[in-house]
């Protein structure tokens, strides 16, 4: 193992001559993700509770660093990075799937206007570096603002209704999946979503939560 760490290394030193990148979460040099940067993305996978009631395992603290490392994904397409933040969300999807033995996983799907300005559904990126194919059974319903600058209730106000169930999903039960838990307005929606098809929802799992909101 050894060996393989210093070959990767002297791999990753000469792709950084022929292509400079710097580290998303602190910006050092050489590395998409540097060592340090790396460290602070072991999972701590907790449970949490949603006012809806929907019990999140979440496995990170949106703080720092690893909200840098998470916002240049999402808003810098900094795609590089999404493989090794797809370790830390796994661990939450594995807690997750305890939960029942027929569980379904489903992304959070991205907003209409996310989608467009990215290319691609973050949620789903990382799902598919960690090996995990979800169900898609939840689409937009409608055109949402951006939750960023909005308080609890505004959230809450913008995203009800703005998701639909593709089909009925009677006798199914589904662990939702999306990146950060805030408020918990959005996997509140996409709770209901599944459950007026006629699904089950036994809980949903987050790469990181918000210290703030759910400390």
């Amino acid at each position: 193992m050894r060996v393989l760490a210093t070959v990767r290394d002297a791999l990753l030193d000469a792709w950084a001559v022929l292509m400079p990148v710097e580290c998303a979460g602190c910006g050092a040099d050489d590395r998409a993700i540097c060592a340090n940067c790396l460290a602070l993305l072991d999972p701590s996978v907790t449970p949490r509770t949603t006012a809806g009631g929907v019990t999140v395992f979440t496995a990170l603290r949106y703080e720092r660093e690893v909200r840098r490392l998470i916002l240049a994904m999402k808003e810098q397409n900094r795609t590089d990075v999404a493989r090794a933040l797809s370790r830390p969300l796994a661990a939450s999807v594995a807690r997750g799937l305890t939960l029942g033995t027929a569980i379904e996983v489903v992304a959070v799907p991205a907003s209409r206007a996310g989608y467009r300005r990215r290319g691609y559904d973050p949620v789903s990126l990382m799902l598919r570096h960690a090996g995990v194919r979800p169900a898609r059974v939840l689409t937009a319903a409608r055109a949402t603002s951006v939750q960023k600058a909005l308080g609890v209730a505004e959230r809450a106000s913008n995203v009800r209704g703005s998701l639909r169930a593709r089909m009925p999903l009677d006798g199914r039960e589904f662990l939702l999946v999306d990146d950060v838990l805030t408020t918990g307005s959005t996997i509140s929606e996409a709770a209901r979503a599944v459950r007026e098809a006629g699904g089950t929802v036994l809980g949903a799992a987050t790469l990181a939560f918000t210290p703030k909101l759910h400390g």
